[in-house]
């Protein structure tokens, strides 16, 4: 090697993003890799399964793993959420818990910490939503985790604290070179030009289920699932893709299709935009809805939907 030349030592690693529903998590791993990696809405428990967006630049490679909300629930459905999110913490090199600052900290926030509490890993406690100029409870997020930690910020070696918001990306950049400081020297995980592993008939189904939570608000959302039943070209640059959306009752199917259809062909319209951009071809979308009595307690259905229900 000439004696000019300098070998550059790359940083690799795993990292999961955890917290509550609804604090952020999916925008801020679409801010860090740059284009849309898990779906966003307003409505808590959209994320459902672990998904995982790759960060690469000449420094290494950064994965990230998006979580679903911890929560208190009691279905088949929660139990795996929960389970995704936990399962990651001893599993990783480092672990981001984001806080909402706009929320007071709650029962499934103290049962978070706790969890934290127990890990020796370096811990990234993320104060999300500072970019807002009224209502930051950071002071009372900050005295809330020292208080169930049971010491001050500055007597825990592995934890660094860092406000941000992943929607205007305010100290991003800072994260990621935080995360990259934190992570020990190893080969890339996955080639440099992936950004997700996550399976596209998961992410198919996401982006319909995605409209279905923005469309309807709170009305049912967590009673629905969707399940893509088949992808396949139909003709040259064109993609038919069938989707079966999944409702408890009768009243929630009425709902989900609206007068004369009118809310069915609405997201599916919206889905299928962001299909097209996401396949690169033309997108023929057909939308069924079926009632399925109590399907967040069906382990088969579940599994056959992509959950993995296994120590449930």
């Amino acid at each position: 090697m000439p004696k000019n030349e300098q070998t550059v030592v790359k940083k690799s690693g795993m990292v999961s993003i955890v917290g509550r529903p609804n604090v952020g998590k999916s925008t801020l791993l679409n801010s860090i890799c740059g284009e849309k990696i898990s779906i966003v809405s307003k409505i808590p428990q959209t994320t459902r399964h672990q998904i995982r967006g790759i960060f690469t630049d000449e420094r290494g490679q950064i994965v990230f793993i998006d979580t679903p909300g911890l929560h208190v629930g009691r279905d088949k459905l929660d139990k795996y959420m929960n389970r995704a999110s936990e399962g990651t913490f001893g599993d990783v090199d480092v672990v981001i818990y984001l806080a909402d600052t706009m929320r007071i900290p709650g029962q499934e926030e103290e049962y978070l910490v706790e969890k934290i509490k127990k890990l020796k890993s370096p811990v990234i406690f993320a104060l999300n939503k500072v970019d807002t100029k009224k209502g930051a409870r950071i002071p009372e997020y900050i005295d809330f985790f020292e208080r169930i930690m049971g010491k001050n910020l500055d007597e825990l070696p592995n934890v660094t604290m860092l406000p941000l918001s992943g929607e205007k990306e305010v100290n991003v950049d800072k994260l990621i070179q935080l995360v990259f400081d934190l992570l020990p020297e190893g080969e890339l995980l996955y080639p440099e030009d992936i950004v997700t592993d996550y399976p596209q008939r998961w992410a198919i189904a996401d982006i319909i289920r995605e409209k279905l939570f923005n469309a309807m608000r709170d009305e049912l959302p967590h009673a629905l699932d969707v399940v893509i039943e088949s992808i396949q070209p139909k003709r040259v640059r064109t993609t038919h893709i069938k989707a079966l959306i999944m409702v408890e009752r009768e009243t929630q199917k009425e709902i989900v299709i609206g007068k004369g259809g009118s809310l069915l062909k609405k997201i599916g319209t919206e889905a299928r935009i962001e299909l097209e951009a996401l396949l690169g071809t033309k997108v023929f979308l057909e939308c069924f809805v079926k009632v399925q009595k109590d399907w967040r307690e069906n382990l088969s259905g579940l599994a056959d939907q992509g959950y993995d229900l296994k120590s449930l």
